[in-house]
Formats: structure tokens, sequence, C-alpha cells
């Protein structure tokens, strides 16, 4: 290991120390009670509600998918994902959050997504609560993975290391520190996260472009790629023996693809997600006052552009720089990490570096907190011992925390994965089964238990089954399983409430006063 390896060692860990300190302060207080671990007792402040719901959603994808995506096939498809994720961002904060954080209090202080849908509907048999658990357990665990993954890349190039071990190791940090301290530290430490990651984004997209000799240049060398700067249209690298041709010195594509509106339309649908993502919505769960989400959405919003931006054009810059020197799509993704350890000092590239760890850590310890959440309190509390003390249910979570990262690891063994293709899977899952149900919920008051049911079925399995069996045909098949999904969770929703019983008078009053701010 030379000195520059020791240098970016040593921001790391000093990066990593600060977040296990995190979680050994707020531990005492995420112990008192279950509402503190899984919500903080609903007190996060403006600030800390907006960049941790968006540092805990973006991951590593941000760091290391986006700009790779970028990398290896051009703009269209990262610059369509950022756009259509900004756009839903800004609806999630302006439509959902006042009213789920209002709604979720008056539905019996609910704490968990799985518990609000339940308490909404008034069930007494926990048919919602156990379906919406079992999804955030499949879904989440799959995400989950997806942030080891990204662990396993960066350390293993990092410091030459062999992937497994070294993703392994960063699946005990993630689980150590969320073990510790809960919602509050987890929440606290996306917050400084949110930091890193913007900071070292745009850190990283001024050099890369002054080292590349301007963005004018950038431009100049990647033009001549066919479909690569096109928003309708898409490269496509000739590969020989599953590796990228390079022919002069100069990386060979065939001919530009096809991205027509269909496709773009697919690509935007991104943005459904977001109306379903628990480590979301549970940040509008958990801020202190409902007046402060209106700073939130703006806070949020700004840092989302910022930062979907910077990723994309690093990805651009990236193929100008060093056109030849990653030649898959899964290694595309570790451009991030070739531009950083160049152009960077090793001190501020180890700085970088733990941005991506940041964006990691911030994912993972909320994928793997709400899949624990799901289970203990929602399926073991809920369903099988009603009785369950407060302890029992957090000794529980802790136990499921463990289960879960032991899945989430041996999901993430193969080191050829990419962290883009994983993470819109479970992206999909989330927004389909949860989405179309939280916007009935909200606003439809007509949703009753039946048509919640049947939404969340029929939209997490038509995941499934427009991935594994449509998406493969091709043609007008071939579109994001987001989107039919969604749109088929909608419908199931809506038909399946017509076509039975209506709410009750008390489920119905409790709509109404919600909606009027009571």
């Amino acid at each position: 290991m030379d000195g520059s390896t020791i240098q970016i060692l040593i921001a790391m860990c000093a990066y990593m120390a600060v977040m296990v300190f995190i979680g050994v302060f707020y531990a005492k207080r995420a112990n008192e009670n279950s509402e503190n671990y899984f919500l903080g007792g609903r007190g996060l402040g403006p600030w800390v509600a907006a960049m941790s719901a968006e540092a805990s959603d973006m991951s590593g994808w941000l760091l290391m998918g986006l700009p790779g995506v970028a990398y290896w096939c051009g703009i269209a498809d990262a610059a369509w994902t950022a756009i259509g994720l900004a756009v839903g961002t800004y609806l999630n904060w302006l439509l959902v959050s006042k009213r789920l954080r209002r709604y979720s209090i008056k539905a019996g202080n609910a704490i968990t997504l799985p518990e609000f849908f339940s308490n909404r509907f008034h069930e007494s048999k926990k048919v919602v609560m156990t379906i919406a658990a079992l999804f955030i357990l499949i879904f989440f665990t799959v995400y989950a993975a997806s942030c080891l993954v990204t662990c396993g890349k960066l350390f293993s190039t990092l410091f030459d290391a062999p992937y497994v071990p070294m993703m392994i190791l960063g699946a005990l940090f993630v689980l150590i520190y969320t073990f510790l301290g809960g919602f509050l530290a987890e929440s606290m430490s996306d917050f400084i996260q949110a930091l890193v990651m913007v900071a070292v984004l745009v850190l990283v997209l001024v050099i890369g472009t002054v080292s590349a000799g301007g963005f004018a240049q950038v431009l100049a060398s990647t033009q001549s790629i066919p479909g690569f700067l096109d928003f309708f249209g898409i490269a496509s690298p000739t590969l020989e023996n599953g590796v990228q041709a390079v022919a002069n010195g100069r990386p060979v594509f065939g001919d530009a693809g096809s991205y027509g509106l269909l496709t773009v339309v697919s690509t935007l649908a991104w943005g459904l997600g977001y109306f379903g993502m628990p480590q979301v919505l549970l940040r509008f769960m958990a801020i202190r006052k409902e007046d402060e989400l209106k700073l939130s959405r703006r806070v949020a919003i700004i840092w989302c552009i910022i930062s979907l931006f910077a990723a994309v054009v690093i990805g651009v810059i990236g193929r100008s720089l060093y056109p030849t020197d990653l030649g898959t799509a899964s290694g595309a993704e570790n451009i991030f990490i070739l531009m950083s350890t160049r152009l960077l000092p090793p001190l501020i590239a180890g700085m970088a570096m733990a941005g991506i760890l940041a964006a990691t850590m911030s994912s993972s310890d909320s994928y793997l907190l709400i899949a624990s959440s799901a289970f203990a309190k929602n399926i073991y509390q809920g369903v099988f011992k009603k009785e369950a003390t407060d302890k029992q249910v957090m000794t529980m979570s802790r136990l499921a925390l463990l289960a879960i990262t032991v899945i989430a690891i041996i999901i993430a063994l193969d080191e050829n994965s990419v962290i883009f293709t994983i993470v819109s899977f479970a992206w999909a899952g989330f927004g389909a089964t949860f989405g179309p149900l939280v916007l009935f919920s909200l606003f439809w008051k007509r949703t009753n238990r039946a048509g919640a049911i049947a939404g969340m079925v029929g939209g997490g399995l038509m995941v499934f089954f427009w991935k594994l069996v449509m998406r493969p045909l091709g043609g007008l098949w071939n579109i994001y399983e987001l989107l039919p999904a969604f749109i088929f969770s909608a419908i199931c929703i809506v038909v399946v409430s017509l076509l039975t019983k209506k709410p009750d008078a008390q489920i119905e009053k409790e709509f109404d006063e919600v909606r009027q701010g009571q």
C-alpha cells in the first residue's frame, strides 16, 4: 500500500469514526422506546428531514451508478432518469408530505408505513400491514444488496483487494452503527452525508472540467461518438468477449440506438417511485412541525437538482478524460473513483471516497432499519405477538437487522452486478407497490381495505411479471417496469374499491378531518 493509498484510507477512517460517534451519541435516546428508535420521536428539523431523505434515497447509485450510465452509453438514459427524479422529488414533497404527516398521527400515531396503511383502514386482521411489511422486506433486502455492491467495488478498487471481503467489511460497518442508534443516528448521519455527497460531486465536476480543458473540449471529444450527446439517441459500445473494443486508442461504438418518446416516458417514470419510497415517506412522518415542510421541500429539490446534474456530467467528462479505461457496464460505475483518485490530492480524494461511502451508508442504514422495523413492529408485534413489549420489539428488530444483512450480503456476492440495474428493480418495486396506495389513501375517500390489498399485490407482482416476462420480448414491451406496474396498481385500487363495500363512517370522518387540517 503506497503513501497515497494510506492517505485516502486515513481520510475515510476519520469519516467512519465520526459516523460511529453519531451512532453512540444517539444510542441512549434511541433505546428509550420504539417510537424514538424507528421514527426519532417525530423530532426532525426541516434541514435534517430534507437532506436525510434525499441522501437515504440516492445511495451509492448517485456517485457510481448514474455517472456509470452516462459514461457507458451517453446522456440520454442518465439525463431523462435525473429529470424524472427531480420532478418526482418536488411533487412528492408538495403533494404528499404535509397530508401524510398529519394523517399518520390521526391514524393511531403510526410510526411505520405498514402501520399507517393498517390504521388508515381500521383493520382488525392485519392483512394490509402484513402484505406491506413483506414487500418492504423483499425490496429493501435487494436495495441493501445494491449498497453492499457499492461498498465492495469501492474498497476493492481503492485497495486492490478481493471484492467479497471488502463488501462484507462495509456491511459490518453499516450494521454496527444502525444497530446502535436507530432512526435518529441514521437521520443525523444522513444529513452530514448529504453535505459530503453534494460537496464531492461539485468538486469532482469542477476539477474534471478543468483537467479536460474546459467544457467545450469535453463536448468536442465526445460528440463524435454516435448518440452519446443525444437526448433522443443512445450510444452503443461495441463489445468483444464482453469488453468494449478499442481501435487506435479510441473506444469503438456502433450506430446510435433509438431513444424514442415511449422510452423517454418510461425513463421519466422513475419519478413515480418517490410516492412509494418508505425511507422518504418516513421523513415526512418524522418532521417535528408540519409548517416546516415548505422549507424542507425547497432544500430537498435544490440538493437534488445540483447532485443529479453533477453526477450525469461527471460521467460525460470521464469518457472524455479516460475513454478506454473502463470497458464494461459494471466497470463504468467506477468512473467517479477513477477521476477522484487521479485528479485530487490523496487526502481530498479520501474525502471524495468518503462521499461514496456516505451515499452508500445513508441508504443502506435506512433500508436495513425500515426492513427490520417492518418485521419486528408490523409482523412480529402486529400479527404474532400483539402483547410484545417495546423492549421485545426492539430486540426482535435487531435480530431481523442481522438476518436481513446476511441475506443482502449473499445477494451482493457477484462483483459483476450493475448497481443501476439492481436499484432500478427495487425502486420499481416500491413505487408500484406503495406509490398508488399512498396517493389514493391520502386523496380519495372511497379507497377501502380491499382496494388497498389489491393495489399492493397487483403492483408488486406486476413488477416481477413485467421485468421477467414482458421486457425480454423487446420492442414496445421493453419499457421500465415501474410505469405499467404503477398504472396497474392504480387500476386495481379503483376497480376493487368501487366493487366492494365503501369505508365506514368513522374512516370517512377521519379522512375529512385530515383534509380540513384538523
